[in-house]
């Protein structure tokens, strides 16, 4: 599948001149639930706007490319139950092939005595033990980090893809950057942003444009991406073979609380 062989779908926005806070305080004066910090619920968002038409009359406007599948395999759409689920604002899912739980656990800085059931009562803290939980799928062990990162650490992904594994990353964090990091045998392919894919790098950073590109994005333009998590994880899928669903979140499962992981 070439550049030619797809237009990007392409989603036009209106963006209005709004106070850093304006649409949560009219949002908790008009009785909706909301958050201090990340992204504000479309629907919230939507009813401001409503309650506010003036304000979308004098907005600029601005163009973003929505992920969609291209062909068949994991799509964006695969994963609509990601928002709003208990992955939260800030986590980390590590794809790694070949290795069982216990070991992806070890490489990933679990001790034997950090390694247990983890329960819904298990969560990660500031100054507390961070949590991974694990579970295999075919051939692929699916390690996800509750508020963590350690997957994008160098020593980390090299020691999950060292003598021939490989490992997939894929990192949301709402108040910084989201990431998509893919080492092969110890060595960092591309590390990927995406919601801007033009911005990558590695060794062969372009190692992925072809599943770039079976997401309806081009890898040689600078597209800003709409839905950049949810391509994110069809990317992995596409990549591993593996689909992710909530079933997979569910605890208790084996896993590690590792003391002062961050």
């Amino acid at each position: 599948m070439s550049d030619a062989d797809f237009t990007p779908h392409r989603i036009t926005y209106r963006s209005p001149t709004l106070g850093r806070t304006q649409i949560r305080d009219w949002a908790r004066e008009n009785g909706h639930l909301v958050s201090e910090r990340g992204r504000m619920a479309p629907d919230i968002t939507e009813a401001f706007f409503a309650a506010h038409p003036e304000i979308l009359e004098q907005a600029s406007t601005f163009e973003m490319v929505r992920a969609t599948a291209r062909t068949p395999g994991a799509s964006p759409e695969d994963y609509g139950w990601e928002e709003g689920s208990r992955l939260g604002d800030i986590y980390t899912i590590v794809f790694v092939r070949g290795l069982d739980e216990h070991e992806v656990l070890r490489r990933m800085g679990a001790t034997n005595e950090d390694i247990r059931l983890i329960t819904d009562e298990d969560y990660s803290q500031p100054e507390g033990p961070a949590i991974i939980t694990v579970r295999r799928i075919e051939g692929w062990t699916i390690a996800i980090e509750d508020c963590g990162w350690r997957g994008l650490q160098q020593e980390v992904w090299g020691a999950l893809s060292h003598n021939g594994g490989e490992v997939v990353a894929v990192h949301r964090h709402d108040y910084a950057q989201h990431q998509i990091t893919y080492a092969v045998d110890g060595r960092l392919i591309t590390v990927i942003n995406p919601g801007f894919p033009m911005d990558r790098h590695g060794v062969d950073p372009d190692r992925l444009d072809r599943h770039l590109r079976e997401l309806g994005i081009d890898p040689a333009a600078g597209d800003s991406i709409d839905n950049p998590i949810l391509a994110a994880l069809a990317l992995a899928g596409r990549i591993t073979g593996i689909l992710v669903s909530p079933q997979h979140l569910r605890r208790p499962i084996l896993g590690a609380a590792i003391p002062g992981a961050y």
